[in-house]
Parts: C-alpha cells; structure tokens; sequence
C-alpha cells in the first residue's frame, strides 16, 4: 500500500535541514582547514619542528593512518571535560573549551592530512574513500556558497579586512628610512 503523500513533507523537511546543517559543517571544516594547515606549515618551518614534519612524511602507510586518527582521540577526553564544565554551571568555558579544541583539532588534522595523504592514498579503502567524500562535499559546498548566507559574510568578511588593513597602516610605525 502506498505511503500518503502528507506523510512524505516532514521526512522532506528533516531531510533538508539536516542536509543544510551537515553543509554549515563542512563550510565551517572548510573554511578552516588551509589557514590552519598553512600557521602550522609556518611552524613546520621551525627548526626542530622541520626533523618532525620529515619523520611524518616518511611514514608508511598504516602508522600514517594511526597518527591521522591520533588527534581525535586525543581530543575526546578535552570535550568530556567541557561538557563536565558545562554540566558545573560553567557553559561559557564550556563552550570555549569545545571551540579551541575545534580549532586546534581542525589545524592538526589538516597539516597531518596534508603530510600524510601520500601514504594514506596507498591505502586502498582510504582513496575510495576519499574521492567518494570529495564527490560529496563538492556540490554541497556550491549550493553553500551560493547561498545568500554565505555571501553575505564574505561581504561582511571583506568589508571587516579592509577596515583593519587601514587600521593597522594608521596605527604602525614607519620603517627605517621614512
């Protein structure tokens, strides 16, 4: 027996919520991803921290995969932590907690990613895997920035750096020479 057609409009709406609230997600890993990788690869340069960027790259295939997944792990017990904050009373340092903790997380697994992703590719599954994510994620990532939402705060974004470049150009002293 057929479904009645009224039954279908709220598993519709749950549908495009859900996928818009995934998009605002992976915006927001996008988003954060290359600026993050590209500070650490700025630390990457350090010395000492050039010896370990080499050690990461070197790996094989499987200790790549682990040290990929190593940061996930390691960031649970931070978020259990916010949530014992939260749970204390103390929402506002809870939710600081999960927001560093999303950021630094973020600029790990990108700069790991971008190390690790030649092994990782070796692995079979993980590049079947991964195109298959990037098939997914780039029309998803279309309709968000064609979404008005989105354009609106890069305009707000744009308007806010030109703003601070003039700021800073007023507000820093003249080099040698001038």
């Amino acid at each position: 027996m057929p479904k009645p057609h009224w039954l279908l409009i709220p598993l519709r709406c749950l549908t495009h919520l859900g996928t818009w609230l995934l998009a605002v997600l992976v915006a927001f890993e996008e988003w954060g991803w290359e600026p993050l990788q590209r500070v650490l690869a700025r630390i990457g340069r350090w010395p000492g921290f050039r010896w370990i960027e080499g050690f990461v790259r070197s790996l094989p295939p499987w200790a790549a995969l682990a040290l990929f997944v190593l940061p996930s792990l390691t960031l649970l017990p931070i978020k259990l932590l916010a949530l014992w904050a939260m749970g204390h009373g103390h929402v506002g340092l809870g939710m600081l907690i999960i927001l560093g903790a999303k950021v630094v997380g973020t600029a790990v697994l990108a700069r790991l990613f971008t190390l690790t992703r030649p092994a990782l590719m070796q692995l079979h599954w993980f590049a079947w895997l991964y195109q298959r994510w990037v098939g997914f994620k780039e029309p998803l990532l279309v309709r968000v920035r064609a979404s008005w939402p989105w354009r609106a705060a890069r305009a707000i974004k744009r308007r806010l750096g030109t703003r601070w470049r003039v700021w800073w150009r007023g507000h820093t002293p003249p080099g040698p020479g001038a």
